[in-house]
């Protein structure tokens, strides 16, 4: 029970086979009080309510301001504290360069790096009074490698502005006991990628991961568990990278 009397709050987690939903099912398994955030309010619940009794889901839009500090006050008015957060909202894109248009930037920016900073200065008053604290970034190897997988050069871009946020976070709040860290997952198979990995692709795919295999949700949960548990407790700033080798520096 890693996570017991732990309450962790979930961005993005509501979709069945995506990796926020095997983290909140991880975390309720180790005991922690989990509130699932997503833009729908009923899937969210739904999401909840399958991680068992006693956990919370709410609609937020992370890159609303409003919508962000409206969630955090509806969660301490439910449990009193919030010991951890994992940034996991993100949505992607498959264009060029060229193809990026202003609308597609800002929206891709926006969920992925903009909703990662505006949770986190909602959730880091509260830990700062508890001196205490977890945050985990989602990046991605795309942020490492400079995509060339399906996210598009303004997805890379986000990513990897995840990390440098990250790293300049840890270090500014270091001094609180709040750890913050990165988790850049290679391929994973999720509702994102289970539509375009044709067999031909996949298989030039997995020639390039050393493990021989996709990865899956609960690979990510998994780790997410070890940077939000206390395992972790010496480590903050680090990006821990969760792909089966397809990167290796």
């Amino acid at each position: 029970m890693l996570l017991e009397n732990k309450v962790a709050i979930i961005t993005g987690a509501a979709s069945q086979r995506g990796i926020g939903r095997a983290t909140a099912a991880c975390f309720a398994q180790h005991g922690a009080r989990v509130v699932i955030l997503d833009l729908d309010l009923q899937a969210a619940q739904a999401s909840a309510l399958s991680c068992g009794d006693g956990h919370l889901g709410l609609a937020t839009d992370v890159t609303d301001p409003l919508s962000v500090h409206r969630a955090i006050d509806q969660v301490l008015e439910h449990y009193g504290r919030i010991d951890v957060l994992v940034n996991n909202a993100g949505i992607t894109q498959p264009v060029k360069t060229l193809e990026i248009g202003i609308e597609d930037y800002n929206r891709i920016l926006d969920v992925n790096l903009r909703g990662t900073l505006l949770m986190s200065q909602a959730v880091i008053p509260t830990m700062q009074q508890q001196k205490s604290g977890s945050i985990v970034c989602l990046s991605s190897v795309s942020a490492q490698r400079g995509g060339g997988i399906f996210g598009g050069p303004h997805y890379s871009a986000a990513k990897a502005g995840v990390l440098g946020l990250t790293k300049a976070m840890a270090r500014e709040f270091g001094p609180d006991q709040i750890r913050i860290n990165a988790l850049t997952p290679g391929l994973i198979q999720t509702d994102i990628t289970g539509g375009l990995l044709q067999d031909e692709r996949r298989h030039t795919i997995l020639d390039g991961i050393p493990l021989g295999r996709l990865g899956t949700a609960s690979d990510v949960a998994n780790a997410a568990l070890f940077l939000a548990s206390d395992l972790s407790g010496y480590l903050t700033g680090i990006t821990l990278d969760v792909n089966g080798g397809m990167l290796i520096h």
